[in-house]
């Protein structure tokens, strides 16, 4: 097996040079640089290992230079390079970690470490637990508190891994996986298959006619740090990024019964096995069988079927009641990347994104969207240039101008104004009105209690100016909790005002989670599925909240941007007062009609 090194590995050996330069108080554009790279080798679809290896340039990646291009090569070859390991000689490396703990940034790394000699997260939990952290600047009863609270939680934690770093390295594997003598199919299970948020293991099933050297090739490759296991149809493995992989080989009779099985969830295979015993047979991984005699197996969608029951989608694998509806023949038609026809959340370089306007509307019209809503921020995210009222009036006069010289393709004009604590909002209505949509956000202030944080977003849906609540709790995963609101009322406000949320695709977010997004389907709320792309690679997040869309049993007729052109336009108006959004089309489109992607209204 082939040496694999994903993009995933060599941005997070940016990302920990950033993190300790910025622990060092190093130079900003510098972090900045170091940053920019790692968030794009986890946009682009390409491998930078494909790029080293055929002799292509680096230094055509966007924001790439000739330094730090060799340093992508010197990772590729060796997996290290030598400004990582000069910088963990000088700090300890586990003193990152530190980072990842609401309250504590570079400065106050540095500053536990200079006064309490904290090296890691375990030290920081001992100090807060201890009380040592109030004898350090800036660190009261309150914030102690907290640290002490997220330290434990993270302890906890078992590790998990987003959705980009496990798709990475699961093609990578797979790919290699398929290309070993005697390999039939090769296929992710597990819950990468089910598209969870996170995951905590890789498992992969592939079809053999002789498995040993299948499992040789596994766990011989230079990236195993670990051998958990090793038999003749099974493997475990550890990589070097700490991410576990299981491997299991079947005869290719069995390769459907096994991926079923693999891919789980448990509570769903064993809604199965009670189907199976109800009818006589028995369900295992190698098939179902009546008796001693196989009668399905070879694929997932004959076992389904010898037991009276319709292919399951991966992503409903999750027993909330995927079987019963499976009987009634009442599944959903889940919606699908190819359904969108637009995107209503992305950011230029005008605020913090990374491309213009051109290369936005460009990279949107390739991937096969038809309209693209530019919603750079307002001027209270001061670090990200936010746009002011002036500004924004400028932007919007840019788009017109670009508008007019697109052809098949129209940029909308919009914003992601900020939603201040009382819950106004943070540009005046005068310049709001001249835009085709306000996509609303919360960026500060994430702690408020119940009451008031869900009174603040109510308080701004009521805005004659408001469309689209964007990513409605303010999550990150695995960093920062969501806000604690009553999703309830948001979703029936929404109903009631007309409006809709946000279901953000960044990997990070994934906001609305798959139980909210069935929760806004119940209420008849339309979802927004947007990529909140910073830059023309980020358009590809669409991937991943089609995920969780399908997840939470979205259809098409349930998603706001597989409607056309004409059909979105009025319904944005009606939250705008009927303004622009009808006048940014009314000279290119035909006459409104609701149209979903998939033909169902």
């Amino acid at each position: 097996m082939q040496d694999i090194v994903v993009n995933a590995d060599v941005a997070a050996v940016f990302d920990e040079i950033a993190d300790l330069l910025e622990v060092q108080g190093a130079n900003g554009f510098r972090v900045r640089a170091y940053r920019n790279a790692a968030q794009m080798l986890g946009e682009i679809g390409r491998s930078v290992q494909s790029i080293v290896e055929r002799g292509e340039d680096l230094d055509a990646l966007p924001g790439i230079g000739p330094d730090l291009a060799a340093k992508i090569g010197e990772i590729v070859g060796t997996g290290s390079c030598a400004l990582l390991e000069q910088l963990r000689a000088q700090l300890p490396p586990a003193i990152t970690e530190l980072l990842r703990i609401p309250g504590i940034g570079p400065k106050r790394a540095r500053a536990l470490h200079q006064a309490l000699g904290i090296r890691s997260l375990q030290d920081l939990h001992r100090a807060a637990k201890e009380g040592r952290l109030r004898t350090v600047h800036g660190f009261g009863p309150k914030t102690q508190q907290l640290v002490l609270e997220a330290t434990v939680a993270r302890l906890l934690a078992p590790r998990r891994f987003k959705l980009p770093l496990a798709v990475q390295v699961s093609d990578a594997l797979l790919a290699d996986l398929a290309a070993a003598p005697g390999v039939l199919q090769a296929q992710a299970a597990g819950s990468l298959r089910r598209l969870r948020e996170t995951v905590g293991d890789l498992d992969l099933v592939v079809a053999v006619e002789h498995s040993s050297a299948v499992m040789e090739r596994f766990t011989a490759a230079a990236e195993v740090r670990s051998v958990l296991a090793k038999g003749g149809t099974r493997a475990s493995i550890v990589l070097a990024n700490g991410l576990q992989v299981d491997l299991r080989a079947v005869p290719p009779a069995s390769f459907g019964a096994a991926l079923l099985y693999f891919t789980g969830s448990k509570a769903h295979n064993i809604a199965l096995r009670q189907c199976a015993r109800g009818a006589g047979l028995k369900l295992n991984e190698y098939g179902l069988f009546r008796g001693d005699r196989c009668i399905a197996g070879e694929t997932e969608a004959s076992v389904y079927r010898a037991l009276g029951l319709p292919f399951i989608e991966p992503e409903l694998r999750e027993d909330r009641g995927e079987i019963d509806a499976a009987l009634a023949q009442r599944l959903p038609v889940l919606v699908q990347r190819v359904d969108l026809r637009g995107d209503l959340h992305a950011h230029t370089c005008a605020s913090d994104g990374r491309d213009t306007l051109e290369a936005m509307a460009e990279a949107a019209r390739a991937s096969g969207l038809h309209y693209l809503a530019i919603t750079d921020h307002s001027p209270r995210l001061a670090l990200v240039h936010g746009l002011d009222a002036g500004r924004l009036a400028q932007q919007i006069d840019r788009i017109d101008e670009l508008n007019a010289r697109l052809d098949g393709f129209v940029l909308l004009k919009g914003i992601e104004v900020d939603i201040l604590e009382d819950g106004k909002l943070d540009l005046p209505d005068d310049i709001l009105r001249r835009l085709d949509l306000v996509v609303g956000a919360i960026h500060h202030r994430f702690d408020l209690p119940r009451q008031r944080q869900t009174d603040r977003l109510l308080r701004a849906m009521d805005h004659p100016c408001f469309s689209i609540l964007a990513h409605p709790t303010g999550r990150l995963i695995d960093e920062r909790p969501g806000c604690d609101i009553d999703l309830s009322r948001v979703i029936r406000k929404a109903r009631e005002r007309g409006c809709f949320l946000e279901l953000n695709a960044h990997p990070a977010r994934l906001d609305l989670n798959d139980v909210a997004c069935r929760m806004t389907k119940d209420e008849g709320v339309l979802v927004s599925i947007a990529s909140d792309a910073h830059s023309t690679l980020e358009l590809d997040n669409l991937r991943y909240g089609i995920g969780q869309a399908r997840r939470g049993w979205l259809e098409p007729r349930d998603v706001l941007n597989t409607l056309s052109l004409d059909a979105v336009c009025p319904l944005l108006a009606a939250t705008m007062g009927r303004t622009s959004c009808e006048r940014t089309v009314a000279a290119r489109l035909p006459a409104p009609q609701i149209e979903h992607a998939a033909g169902g209204a």
